[in-house]
């Protein structure tokens, strides 16, 4: 499946439409290079679900947790300084992805060895006119 996005006005309709593929989806990965829209499209997601929490890059923290509209946990993984998998071994990541919460994870390159086999892969490319393109197999 493919969804473009035009704008950062369209943004939010994208990631309702996103939402809306992944069905029950718990476990989503996004790949894209640095400063294709990685957190930015895991804030819009976070917002259509009613997260009220300022959403940004848990870069330095690895992981982050907010809750949505029905206090539900959704857990903001980024995994960009993620060396080895001792590294991502030692965020004891089974507890997370065992919960029935929400996983969004960027840079999941660096944690491939410890993803459920259940996660949905997407890719976020950036078109010549800046607009972003995300696909997936649904």
């Amino acid at each position: 499946m493919t969804i473009t996005v035009k704008s950062e006005k369209d943004i939010d309709r994208a990631a309702r439409e996103f939402l809306d593929a992944a069905g029950t989806r718990r476990h989503i990965a996004f790949h894209a290079p640095m400063g294709a829209g990685k957190t930015t499209f895991t804030s819009a997601i976070c917002r259509v679900l009613g997260v009220t929490d300022d959403v940004s890059s848990p870069t330095f923290s690895i992981i982050n947790e907010y809750r949505d509209r029905d206090n539900r946990p959704v857990f903001h993984f980024d995994f960009y300084r993620i060396d080895n998998d001792a590294q991502a071994a030692d965020l004891g990541l089974d507890e997370y992805f065992d919960s029935v919460a929400l996983c969004l994870m960027e840079w999941p390159e660096n944690a491939e060895a410890f993803l459920p086999d259940d996660t949905l892969h997407v890719s976020i490319g950036v078109l010549d006119d800046g607009s972003r393109i995300i696909t997936f197999d649904d």
